[in-house]
């Protein structure tokens, strides 16, 4: 690992690092935010999955996370979105689909599957150096994100529920196997067969018996993808079915941008702090 920057920011450190990774097989970049305490003691962990084209930083320069971050003493990790470099497929003139589009799922079909593993990333290998480099509790780990990465960030903690005291999430993808924007990279990469899709879908997971105790959810009205996208109602109605806990918030006249994501950081923030505890 190599620190490209580090600033302080409300008593602690805001730092940008980058890695190998053997998961994607390129080098990739990762923000951390490390408030005051964390120079006495570890502390919970939030992990933060941005949306479609966003890399590490639109949350660390967007997002007006660290003030508070600061004051519950929370470590804020937001990974990249895809694999980088001139060596990874990709179609530029795509924002849906290949870099910035990795929609935190294992590839497997070709020439996809070499470097677009950002579930293994996400879950496994990220973690790792994380835990080993960073003073963080990861008996106390949260995860939430938006669009894309709140797709990621539920479906996660639906395969990964020993792991995760809290999941939340702005305006997510919550049925990206029938999406309009998803579909078509559920295809790329991982093939025609869409059996193989549900792995990486709320609504199905939930369907096929995955459970979570809660997710706090945020949309806005005025969110130009609401309809076609985002889809929250399907969400709501399998968590009905299931009996799992949505607070589900339809933000009157708010978009999908990050003036929505940062009007309502402090409710997430509060809330996940609640349930990771100190």
């Amino acid at each position: 690992m190599k620190t490209i920057s580090t600033e302080n920011s409300h008593g602690g450190t805001q730092g940008v690092y980058i890695h190998r990774s053997d998961a994607c097989d390129c080098d990739m970049t990762f923000a951390v935010f490390l408030p005051p305490q964390a120079k006495a003691r570890k502390l919970p962990v939030l992990w933060y999955l941005s949306g479609l084209t966003c890399t590490h930083a639109n949350v660390m320069e967007k997002g007006e996370y660290r003030r508070l971050a600061a004051e519950l003493g929370i470590i804020i990790v937001c990974p990249d979105t895809s694999p980088r470099g001139d060596a990874v497929p990709d179609e530029p003139d795509n924002w849906q689909f290949g870099k910035g589009a990795g929609f935190y799922v294992d590839a497997t079909e070709p020439p996809f599957a070499q470097n677009y593993r950002m579930y293994s990333y996400v879950v496994d290998e990220l973690p790792k150096l994380i835990a080993g480099e960073f003073p963080v509790d990861m008996d106390r780990q949260g995860i939430f994100g938006h669009s894309m990465g709140g797709h990621g960030a539920i479906t996660i903690a639906l395969r990964n529920p020993e792991r995760f005291s809290s999941c939340s999430a702005f305006a997510p993808i919550s049925h990206p196997s029938v999406s309009g924007w998803s579909k078509p990279a559920f295809q790329k990469y991982l093939g025609s067969d869409d059996t193989a899709w549900r792995a990486y879908d709320a609504c199905s997971l939930i369907e096929d018996g995955h459970r979570f105790p809660e997710f706090l959810v945020d949309q806005g009205t005025a969110d130009s993808f609401l309809e076609d996208g985002l889809r929250p109602e399907e969400l709501r109605q399998a968590c009905e079915t299931a009996g799992i806990s949505l607070r589900l918030r339809m933000q009157e006249g708010y978009g999908h941008s990050y003036f929505f994501i940062s009007t309502f950081m402090e409710d997430h923030l509060r809330w996940h702090a609640r349930r990771l505890g100190d």
